[in-house]
C-alpha cells in the first residue's frame, strides 16, 4: 500500500524532493498527498506531479490531507515550529538539514518526537552512502581532514531573505559555508570520528571565519575540533574558489570524495567509485514497515552536528579578506581568493589552520568549547510506539 507523503517547501531546493516523490509515485511506493509553499510553484518536467493539491499554509495541508510522512524543506530557522506541527497531527518527519538552530531546539524537538511516538529523519542524505559505510568499517586511524572548494556567485546570497544573514526578524539564521553548503562534509567527518573510538567528544573548537563580500556570515571557513582522546577533525572549505574541489575527507591514508562516492582506502592505489546510496525517504518508509531496518539519519545522530553548527554561528563576525588577495572569477559574478584551493587542502592535510601558517590574510583564531548533549553513534533502529 502506498504511503501518503506531503512536502512543505516545494520551491527552490524542494525540487529535489519533488523529483524523488515523482519517481516513488511512478513506482507505486508513495501517494503524494500535497505540496505547500508560500509562493506558487510551477510543475517541472522531471516532477510534474499532476493533480496534487497545493497549499500556501502548511497547517491547512496537514489538516486537510492528513499525510503519513511530511518532508520539511523550508529555511532552517523555520524548521522547529513546522516540525512540531507535523508531529502534532501524528505524521512522521523527514526534516531537511540543518535540522534546527541550537542544542536547545534540538532537545525540544527530540522531546516532541519521543512524546508523539513518531519518527524524525534528518536530510543528511550522504549518510546513505555505501562508500561512507566502507570507510567507517575500515576505521582509519589518525586525524581527519576535510577540504572543499566551490564557487558561489554574489547572486547566491540574493536567492532568499535569509541567505548570508546572521539573523532575520530578530531570529538567528544558520547560514555559512560549513553549516549549510558543506554541512554534509562536516556531518560525515563527525560520523567517521565517532566510529573510530568510544564516541567522539570535542573538548575544544578552534575556528577561523572569513568573508570576501558584503554578507554577514562566512563564505570561507576553517575549523579544528579536538576530542577528549586527542583525536582531531580539521576542516577547510570555501565558496570563493576558481578551482573546484568537490569535497574530500581524509583519514589514515584513506580519502573519500563524498559528493561522488569515490573512495580510496589505505593501501589501495586507485580511487574507485563505490556505487549505492539509500534514499532517506525510502529508508524511512522501509523502517515504518519493518523497524528492524535502522534509520540512517535519526535526529539523535545529528546532535553533535547541531552543537558544532551553533558554536560556529555564535562565534565573532567573520574577518574580511582584503581586496589585495582577491581576483575576479573567470566567469564573473564576484571575486575569488587567490590560491584558496591550495590553502584548504593544506589545512586538511597538515592539521594546521591559516593563522598557524604563512597565509598573509589570516586573522586570529577563535577558541571555544562545544557541549553536545547527544551522541552521534551508528544508525540505530528507532521504534514507533503502538
Amino acid at each position: 500500500m502506498a504511503t501518503r507523503v506531503a512536502l512543505i517547501g516545494a520551491g527552490g531546493h524542494g525540487l529535489s524532493h519533488r523529483r524523488t516523490l515523482q519517481r516513488l509515485s511512478d513506482a507505486g511506493t508513495v501517494e503524494v498527498a500535497g505540496l505547500c509553499d508560500r509562493q506558487p510553484v510551477d510543475p517541472h518536467p522531471d516532477a510534474p506531479l499532476p493533480g496534487v493539491p497545493f497549499y500556501r499554509d502548511h497547517r491547512e495541508l496537514l489538516a486537510g490531507e492528513r499525510p503519513e510522512i511530511v518532508i520539511v524543506c523550508t529555511p532552517p530557522h523555520t524548521h522547529l515550529a513546522i516540525a512540531l506541527d507535523v508531529l502534532a497531527v501524528g505524521a512522521d518527519l523527514l526534516l531537511e538539514k540543518p535540522p534546527v538552530m541550537s542544542s536547545f531546539e534540538h532537545d525540544r524537538l527530540a522531546e516532541a518526537v519521543a512524546e508523539s511516538g513518531r519518527l524524525c529523519q534528518v536530510g543528511f542524505q550522504a549518510l546513505g552512502s555505501t562508500a561512507l559505510a566502507e570507510l567507517c568499517a575500515a576505521a582509519p586511524a589518525g586525524p581527519i581532514g576535510v577540504s572543499g572548494a566551490w564557487w558561489r556567485p554574489d547572486s547566491y546570497y540574493e536567492r532568499a531573505p535569509w541567505a548570508g544573514r546572521r539573523a532575520v526578524d530578530g531570529r538567528p539564521v544558520l547560514d555559512g559555508a560549513l553549516v549549510n553548503p558543506f554541512a554534509h562534509a562536516l556531518m560525515q567527518a563527525l560520523v567517521l570520528a565517532d566510529e573510530g573510538g568510544p564516541g567522539f567528544r570535542p573538548v575544544r573548537m578552534e575556528l577561523e571565519r572569513y568573508r570576501t563580500r558584503p554578507i554577514e556570515t562566512d563564505d570561507t571557513t576553517f575549523l579544528r575540533l579536538t576530542g577528549n582522546d586527542g583525536r582531531r577533525v580539521t576542516v577547510g572549505v570555501t565558496l570563493a574558489s576558481a578551482v573546484f574541489i568537490a569535497g574530500e575527507i581524509r583519514a589514515g591514508g584513506a580519502v573519500l570524495e563524498y559528493p561522488t562516492d569515490r573512495l580510496r582506502l589505505s593501501g589501495q592505489a586507485e580511487v574507485q567509485r563505490v556505487p549505492g546510496r539509500t534514499g532517506l525517504l525510502e529508508n524511512l518508509i522501509e523502517h515504518r514497515r519493518d523497524p528492524r531496518t535502522p534509520l540512517l539519519a535519526p535526529l539523535a545522530r545529528t546532535g553533535l552536528f547541531t552543537a558544532v553548527a551553533e558554536a560556529i554561528v555564535r562565534a565573532p563576525e567573520p574577518s574580511v579578506i582584503g581586496d589585495g588577495w582577491l581576483a575576479p572569477h573567470p566567469d564573473g559574478g564576484g571575486r575569488v581568493v587567490t590560491g584558496i584551493d591550495e590553502i584548504v587542502r593544506e589545512v586538511a592535510e597538515t592539521d594546521r589552520l591559516p593563522s598557524e601558517t604563512r597565509v598573509p590574510w589570516a586573522a586570529e583564531v577563535h577558541r571555544t568549547v562545544v557541549e553536545p548533549r547527544l551522541r552521534l553513534g551508528a544508525a540505530q533502529p528507532v521504534r514507533q510506539r503502538d
